[in-house]
């Protein structure tokens, strides 16, 4: 069995770009053997900065195909179908006749039995494969007319220890790789998979991406062990680091001590995001003024080391002289420069969303219960860290950078926090405000975004959301659920409308708070569906429901799916379901209307009495205003309706001979059946 060994060696690739690129280029040639039914054992990827590598194992040589009767089109079916049945089965038009089916007149083909040598279809597999790989972000170079993540320069690609010949654009291909010289690199011939690897090891080259990432975590937790640090790297990065170096080396730096008096996020957004370093923590998870680099070369030297100790010292001398700078600056003064600063052309400025949520907060405060002057100082103030030189600096810090702002100028610790804490959450799964004022100016400033855009018709498509709006309504929906908060988002949605109006905004949709509560459903549904909720449980809840109060809605869903196979349940939707089919077979191919109100005068037996009056005390209950329900309660008293509808249906006809009296009784089943609908909608509920 031979093996088949590819080699892409080109500038150094972007991480994200790498990893997409080795995992659907080893896919896309798997499919393509397959397709040319090409057996292998194990197929596998690796990528450096520089290589994409793609192995397979246990391919034969040649192919024995034994003959073939492909079937085809039918006879009468267009020209273009049976040229296409010719042309994919490389046949010639002699080599088709008509046979008679029993379901029709078709055109089939034989195949001859013949030889196929794999080393001959891999000349056009492997180009086709390269040619068909869409890069994210691709460039050219020269006066080539290839497209590649980066500038390819060679291609390595052999068949049972022979060169596969096949022409990439500019390229030929080969059995030669390049690695690093001291003054250039190398050209080394290569005779195989096993040979190519030996060739990389002298280099100190580790191919594996897993064994890479699994020799830098090892360093890494080494070097924090022997010097009593936490190792609470983040992934996210060492799988970045992973693929921008082939021959890691871990060296351990540091910065001046003075730069620890700067907050640490910025620290850490500098180590991390902009130098691609690692920061070390104490046991106590303080951040000290050490920090790991995963380097591509050994530094005998020191040179790399220093190198990279003057870039940071730089990086961290800026962001302290900023730091000094903006922290003395007024927050309440800043608020004013927020009019130079553009929120969206048709939504005006950052001053005047802070002056929207500002109103908002009066209301917000009101439903919550909190306090209105926290809620209007902390809504003025909360976006303006956006006009300081360090967000314009680091983006990702807004918010962050305002806490620490209203800290140093002596705002309560709750206003401070709730400055950061209104932008989340950022995700599905990210933490939420921690403190009650954070989620209400997190609650208004959801619904500003909101309102605002869904009145200028910027909408989400099923295809686009360029305002991240419904990452947004998910958000407030979370906050809401989350810390079991009651409010009424109908009039805070309308309230939003009002505030956008009295600052002379246009909106051209006139069914602002129809829609974006609407998409809060929707949005709510799929949380639902996250946490695993029966799809039918979800709709049968959601079609009764006709409030803003999505807290109730999930809440419902949660104890419906909990009681959906218990006997209790079992007992609602079993009575349910026989009232129901009752009506359905009554009413089938009827022009009737049973709307539901039976009279009473009409009930001649004693059980017809006692079943309305039990959906009558049912009725009672849901119609009580001074409790607050508990679902479980309402099952409950829903579930020992049971014995009174046993009795009704062993002991009353409903198809009785006088039609009126028929016709009450449908009637009183249909008054039951909206009853317990008011509820959820049992029809919708499937399979108990």
């Amino acid at each position: 069995m031979a093996e088949l060994f590819v080699e892409l060696f080109s500038e150094e690739i972007p991480s994200i770009l790498q990893v997409d690129a080795r995992r659907k280029i080893k896919l896309k040639i798997e499919e393509r053997l397959q397709r040319k039914e090409i057996k292998f054992k194990s197929s596998k990827s690796f990528s450096t900065p520089k290589r994409l590598v793609f192995f397979l194992e246990g391919i034969s040589e040649k192919i024995e195909q034994k003959k073939k009767i492909l079937k085809g089109p039918k006879t009468d079916t267009p020209q273009i179908a049976i040229e296409g049945f010719i042309k994919t089965n490389n046949l010639n038009k002699s080599d088709i006749y008509k046979k008679n089916t029993e379901k029709g007149e078709f055109y089939f083909a034989e195949t001859k039995p013949k030889v196929i040598n794999i080393l001959e279809e891999l000349k056009s597999i492997i180009p086709e494969v390269l040619q068909d790989y869409s890069w994210k972000k691709s460039m050219k170079w020269s006066d080539y007319d290839l497209n590649w993540g980066r500038p390819l320069r060679s291609i390595v690609a052999l068949f049972n220890n022979k060169v596969i010949n096949f022409n990439f654009f500019h390229l030929q291909s080969n059995n030669l790789t390049s690695v690093d010289g001291v003054k250039e690199d190398k050209i080394i011939k290569i005779n195989n998979f096993k040979s190519y690897l030996k060739i990389l090891k002298s280099q100190n080259i580790i191919l594996d991406h897993e064994k890479r990432k699994n020799l830098i975590v090892k360093k890494m937790n080494n070097i924090c062990s022997s010097r009593n640090m936490k190792n609470n790297f983040n992934e996210k990065l060492i799988e970045e680091v992973v693929n921008l170096v082939e021959s890691p080396n871990i060296i351990v730096c540091k910065f001046n001590e003075i730069y620890l008096s700067v907050p640490k996020e910025i620290l850490i957004v500098t180590m991390q995001q902009h130098q691609r370093y690692f920061p070390l923590f104490d046991n106590n998870n303080k951040l000290t003024n050490l920090f790991l680099l995963v380097a591509n070369l050994p530094d005998k030297k020191g040179y790399i080391k220093k190198g990279n100790q003057r870039v940071i010292e730089a990086r961290l001398s800026d962001a302290k002289f900023f730091w000094d700078k903006n922290k003395r600056q007024n927050l309440v003064k800043q608020v004013g420069k927020l009019k130079n600063l553009s929120f969206f052309k048709q939504l005006g400025t950052f001053f005047d969303r802070t002056q929207r949520l500002r109103k908002l907060a009066s209301l917000v405060s009101d439903q919550l219960n909190l306090s209105k002057e926290k809620v209007e100082i902390t809504s003025s103030i909360c976006k303006a860290d956006l006009v300081s030189d360090l967000v314009n600096e680091y983006p990702e810090l807004q918010g962050v950078m305002g806490k620490y702002f209203a800290k140093e100028q002596g705002f309560e610790d709750d206003v401070s926090a709730a400055i950061s804490d209104h932008y989340l959450p950022i995700g599905i799964d990210s933490e939420l405000p921690r403190k009650p004022l954070g989620s209400a100016v997190a609650i208004i400033d959801k619904i500003d975004l909101l309102v605002g855009f869904f009145g200028i018709n910027e909408k989400p498509t099923s295809s686009k959301d360029p305002f991240a709006l419904r990452r947004t309504a998910i958000g407030l929906l979370r906050i809401i659920i989350e810390n079991k908060l009651t409010i009424k988002l109908k009039d805070l949605i309308n309230y939003s409308i009002v505030v956008y109006e009295e600052q002379n905004v246009k909106f051209l949709n006139n069914s602002v708070t129809q829609e974006v509560l609407f998409f809060l459903g929707e949005r709510c549904k799929n949380l639902l569906k996250d946490k695993k909720i029966r799809h039918d449980i979800i709709y049968a809840a959601e079609s009764s429901h006709s409030t803003d109060d999505f807290l109730e809605l999930y809440k419902k869903c949660f104890v419906i799916n909990k009681n959906i196979s218990k006997d209790i349940f079992k007992n609602i939707i079993g009575t349910y379901k026989r009232a129901s089919n009752i009506i359905d077979q009554e009413l089938k191919g009827k022009k009737q209307d049973i709307s539901g109100q039976p009279e009473s005068f009409l009930f001649k037996k004693d059980e017809e009495k006692n079943l309305f009056k039990k959906i009558n005390e049912i009725r009672q209950y849901f119609l009580s205003t001074k409790r607050q329900e508990s679902y479980d309660e309402t099952l409950k008293i829903l579930a020992e309706a049971k014995l009174t509808t046993d009795n009704f249906f062993d002991n009353v006809i409903v198809n009785d001979e006088n039609l009126d009296i028929k016709k009450n009784r449908l009637e009183l089943l249909q008054m039951f059946c909206k009853t317990y609908n008011s509820f959820i909608d049992f029809s919708k509920v499937e399979g108990v």
